[in-house]
């Protein structure tokens, strides 16, 4: 038997590898994040800063309307869900397109929200930018009290 090895020519040509056209296909498409690995609509990036009584998370949204964003909370889980339309979408404007490389769908990311006041929950968009304002629950004060003997 012979050992399997990659092919290496003197000659500067390199053997024909399917799976490095297919990342290179995707690279070219969606960018040098593919969709699924969280470019694109995948996936939104945020920040999240310790602010002492409460949190600041950031969520990175540009191209959406404020009214395509929901929040929900369920429990102790907050989603973000934000959906993006395209006006490609539309059934009498579809063939009047000669490019469109802007991307429309969903995206969504949930976050645990235990220890944290979901009442007093703040949220903000502007310019792109999601900010949502987690305070901390207080913990409670312990009490002590001396107990008498009968």
């Amino acid at each position: 038997m012979f050992e399997l090895r990659p092919f290496h020519s003197n000659r500067g040509m390199t053997a024909y590898d399917p799976f490095r056209e297919m990342e290179n296909l995707e690279r070219a498409f969606f960018g040098d994040r593919g969709f699924f690995s969280g470019g694109a609509l995948g996936e939104f990036r945020t920040d999240i800063q310790d602010k002492g009584d409460s949190f600041l998370l950031e969520a990175d949204l540009p191209g959406f309307d404020k009214k395509d964003i929901a929040l929900d909370v369920n429990g102790d889980v907050l989603t973000v869900r934000a959906e993006r339309h395209s006006e490609h979408e539309k059934s009498d404007k579809r063939g009047k397109y000669v490019c469109c490389e802007r991307s429309y769908g969903s995206c969504s990311r949930s976050f645990d929200l235990t220890g944290i006041e979901k009442s007093a929950i703040k949220a903000r968009y502007q310019d792109g930018v999601l900010s949502l304002r987690l305070p901390k629950q207080t913990p409670p004060e312990e009490t002590s009290t001396r107990l008498t003997i009968e």
